[in-house]
C-alpha cells in the first residue's frame, strides 16, 4: 500500500472508527496489510474471508465457539459480501474492542439475532445457548436445561412478553443488569486474553 493511500485510510478510518487514534488506526490498517498478504488467500487484494476472521479472532481473542465467530464475522461484514474489507476491519474493532455501552448492546444484539429479523427468538437463544455451554456427561437431556435457561432468560429480558426479545427489551434488560450483554454466548473480547497488537 502506498504512503499515500495509507495516510487517506488513516484520515478517514479516524473519523469513522472514533475510539482509536491516528496511530493506532495505521497499526491496525498495517496489521490487516500483513495478516491478509501472509495468508496468501484468494482474496488476498482485497480481505478477509471466513475462515481467515474466525483463524483470527480465535488466536487473538481466544474465541471458540464456530457460530459465535460466524455471527461476529456477519457483524463485521457491513456490505455483505463475504469478506472483510481495511474499513470493515477497523470500524468493528472501534466497536469490538472499545466501544460504548450503547454500541456493544447493538453489537452483541445483532450477533445474537441469528436469522436478522430484529429479535432473538425463543429458538435463536436456545441455538446460542446450545453451542455456549459445556455438555455434562451425566445430564439425561442437556436440552431440557437449555430450555430451562430459555425460560428464565425471557423472565427476566422480555419486558412486553411477546415470547421474543425486540432490541428495546433487549437494551433495557442489559441497561438494568450489564451482565446480560452477553446473556446468550461469549462475542465480545475477553478481557484476560492476552491481545498484543491493540
Amino acid at each position: 500500500m502506498s504512503a499515500k493511500r495509507l495516510q487517506q485510510l488513516v484520515e478517514a478510518l479516524s473519523r469513522s472508527a472514533r475510539h482509536f487514534n491516528k496511530s493506532e488506526v495505521e497499526c491496525l490498517i498495517k496489521l490487516f496489510d500483513t495478516l491478509v498478504t501472509a495468508s496468501g488467500d484468494r482474496f488476498g487484494a482485497v480481505g478477509f474471508d471466513r475462515n481467515m476472521f474466525r483463524d483470527t479472532l480465535h488466536r487473538a481473542f481466544g474465541m471458540t465457539d464456530d457460530m459465535v465467530m460466524d455471527r461476529v464475522f456477519r457483524t463485521f461484514d457491513r456490505d455483505n459480501d463475504s469478506c472483510i474489507s481495511v474499513e470493515e476491519w477497523v470500524e468493528g474493532l472501534s466497536v469490538f474492542l472499545r466501544g460504548t455501552l450503547e454500541e456493544r448492546i447493538k453489537y452483541c444484539f445483532e450477533v445474537y439475532d441469528l436469522n436478522g429479523d430484529g429479535y432473538i427468538s425463543r429458538e435463536e437463544m436456545f441455538q446460542m445457548l446450545k453451542n455456549s455451554l459445556l455438555k455434562q456427561p451425566s445430564e439425561e437431556d442437556p436440552d431440557e436445561g437449555i430450555k430451562d435457561l430459555v425460560d428464565i432468560a425471557l423472565k427476566k429480558m422480555d419486558y412486553d412478553h411477546d415470547g421474543k426479545l425486540s432490541f428495546a427489551d433487549f437494551e433495557k434488560a442489559v441497561r438494568d443488569d450489564n451482565l446480560l450483554l452477553e446473556a446468550f454466548g461469549p462475542c465480545l473480547p475477553d478481557i484476560k486474553v492476552h491481545q498484543p497488537w491493540v
